[in-house]
């Protein structure tokens, strides 16, 4: 077993992680930290930064096998950064957005785009929700139309689509064959469509939280996509979307996990510094024992995040599981950045303070990649 954090073991890691947190840590502060403030100003990574992060090796590791651990340690350092937009982006391009290629896009498709997504020059988004299909995917409207051996004619718009100004190209779903009835995402397909193609326009969405993750409205007027842009089989996406949506949510799950050990950091340090009548904060059995709660909790969670990983790299991860885990790791990070707020008082709540961030950043976590209520459906339905 591994100590990590220097207290805690963790299920399934080695000494080994801990030498690959550490260098994976030192990696994020040279090429996330010193720019992150910008990122979130201009509310996008810039082409240097995802450079950057391609360099160090931080957007090619493993999607599964032993070697997802690896990617396990990269997705909590990434959330420990304490910026939630710069995980959500790299997070959509470097896992959620691209296991769709690596699971079931074509070796010609695979050679084509996945080197170039881990040198950081072509950014990878995802494009699945709409105005009326978010959680419930159902009433999705994109039409592609088959043209044959030429491909597909696509029109609509996707809503919420992270790295959407930036992106080199979008997996979008896309309803490519007519049904009746409640036949939910019967007759859906992935496609690949670049985001220079004719027809192709984006509109950012400025969101409360996630500032630099450039979530933006993308519509598509008629574009052609070639018939070899198809992900998988057409008109089975459900099938596919059932696994990548477990792992999308195990992904977010890593990422929550490390943005409430930021978040604790944080307030562990304020309640022991700040004083109010020249006492410390910490001093109050009451704020001692609201931390230790959350710390108690924290343990619980990132223990559980990590066995759900190892479950993956063993590609025994189940939906259940992964529900699980993104449920309680985002919800545990809102309860954690509203106590961090409540403990700073006015100054975190600052519009430029790191706990106001946090606090902002929360909610987006408990919405994105199928929100709480959905989760909770989904968990129960298991039994």
């Amino acid at each position: 077993m591994s100590t990590t954090t220097g207290r805690t073991p963790l299920p399934h890691l080695t000494g080994e992680h801990d030498e690959i947190r550490t260098r994976i840590r030192n990696q994020l502060a040279d090429a996330v930290l010193p720019y992150a403030d910008s990122w979130e100003r201009q509310r996008a990574i810039d082409a240097d930064g995802w450079r950057a992060l391609g360099a160090h090796g931080l957007l090619e590791l493993a999607h599964g096998g032993d070697d997802f651990l690896d990617s396990a340690v990269l997705l909590e350092e990434l959330g420990r950064t304490g910026y939630a937009g710069v995980r959500a982006a790299v997070g959509v391009h470097a896992y959620m957005a691209t296991s769709y290629l690596r699971m079931f896009g074509t070796e010609e498709q695979r050679a084509t785009l996945l080197p170039a997504v881990a040198r950081g020059e072509r950014i990878a988004a995802l494009a699945i929700s709409e105005a009326g299909a978010g959680t419930d995917l159902r009433h999705l409207s994109t039409r592609a139309e088959v043209l044959g051996a030429d491909g597909y004619r696509v029109s609509g718009q996707k809503y919420y689509v992270a790295n959407g100004s930036r992106a080199g190209f979008y997996v979008t779903l896309v309803k490519t064959r007519e049904t009746t009835g409640s036949r939910g995402l019967s007759g859906a397909s992935l496609l690949v469509i670049d985001a220079d193609a004719p027809g192709v326009t984006h509109t950012p969405q400025p969101m409360t939280g996630w500032h630099s993750a450039d979530v933006c409205r993308v519509d598509f007027d008629g574009v052609l996509v070639p018939a070899n842009r198809l992900i998988g089989r057409r008109d089975f996406a459900l099938m596919h979307l059932m696994t990548g949506l477990d792992f999308e949510r195990l992904v977010a799950g890593l990422l929550a996990v490390g943005g409430v050990g930021y978040c604790l950091e944080l307030l562990h340090r304020f309640v022991r510094e700040h004083q109010v009548k020249d006492v410390p904060l910490a001093a109050h059995q009451a704020v001692r024992h609201k931390v230790a709660e959350l710390t108690g909790d924290f343990e619980l969670v990132r223990n559980y995040a990590y066995h759900a990983a190892w479950l993956h790299s063993r590609g025994l991860l189940d939906t259940r599981t992964a529900s699980v885990l993104k449920l309680k790791a985002t919800e545990l990070a809102v309860t954690a950045a509203q106590t961090c707020v409540q403990y700073h008082g006015a100054r975190g709540y600052l519009d430029d303070a790191a706990a106001s961030r946090l606090y902002r950043d929360a909610m987006a976590g408990t919405i994105a990649a199928g929100a709480s209520e959905l989760l909770r459906d989904m968990i129960f339905e298991s039994h």
